[in-house]
């Protein structure tokens, strides 16, 4: 006697109901980007963190999966972005020597390419008359993600918006940083690389790293700089305007 197979909807429900369809999805999404980007010939406007999220935004919705059930399976892509932080370390070490002599000017860039990115965002958001819970949401946008989330909640902000402008400026760092700055006329490539770790974190860097290996090591710098000095600075910073404006 053979045991008869359970129905389609029965094995979905099964399957929907599990964390693992959510790490499936996002880790389907990203190689299906990878894929994408790599046949474009590493095109920015086919970044693949770009494909990643509007595919599975798209699933979710269709699926009606709730955000809270999505991240019980996404969490253990998520409990890897510090240590892929964190392991950006290896690359500034390898080029430390050529990093070294450049360290003043880089930390003037650093210095104003981060109150240029606050003064901006902020500025143009109060002007347009924003709600102030996406102000606040704004300070930390242009800091790696996890860094992000921690200062947002120093400032009285929500890491939920704020971690979305995290990565949307990043993936449009990614996607648009290289006509910007073929625009402005920059040309070495570790003056591209810092400018895109600077403005775009973790996203940027990875664009950086696969356009060259000298971008992606200043990138990885900058990116860095800019977490340990925001970490510091940008409450500070939020706690006097807040107080004196």
């Amino acid at each position: 006697m053979t045991n008869a197979l359970p129905p389609m909807t029965e094995i979905w429900v099964y399957l929907s109901g599990s964390p693992l369809l959510a790490l499936v999805f996002t880790l389907s999404a990203y190689l299906l980007g990878l894929s994408v980007y790599e046949k474009s010939q590493r095109h920015p406007l086919a970044n693949p963190v770009l494909i990643a999220v509007i595919v599975v935004a798209v699933s979710i919705t269709v699926l009606n999966m709730p955000y809270a059930k999505y991240f019980e399976g996404a969490q253990f892509v998520h409990f890897l972005l510090g240590t892929a932080t964190v392991a950006l370390a290896i690359p500034i070490y390898k080029g430390f020597e050529s990093l070294r002599s450049r360290m003043g000017v880089l930390l003037l860039a650093l210095i104003a390419g981060g109150i240029t990115s606050i003064a901006t965002a902020v500025g143009v958001a109060k002007f347009m008359r924003v709600d102030e819970a996406l102000v606040r949401g704004l300070w930390a946008k242009s800091v790696t993600a996890p860094i992000a989330m921690g200062v947002a909640e120093r400032i009285h902000a929500s890491p939920t918006l704020t971690a979305i402008f995290a990565v949307s400026t990043g993936i449009l760092g990614a996607v648009l940083g290289r006509f910007v700055l073929n625009a402005c006329g920059i040309i070495p490539w570790w003056q591209r690389g810092f400018a895109l770790g600077v403005a775009s974190h973790g996203i940027g860097t990875s664009r950086a790293f696969s356009v060259h290996p000298q971008a992606g090591t200043y990138a990885s710098l900058g990116m860095g700089l800019h977490g340990m000095v925001g970490a510091v600075l940008i409450p500070w910073a939020a706690s006097f305007f807040y107080t004196n404006i």
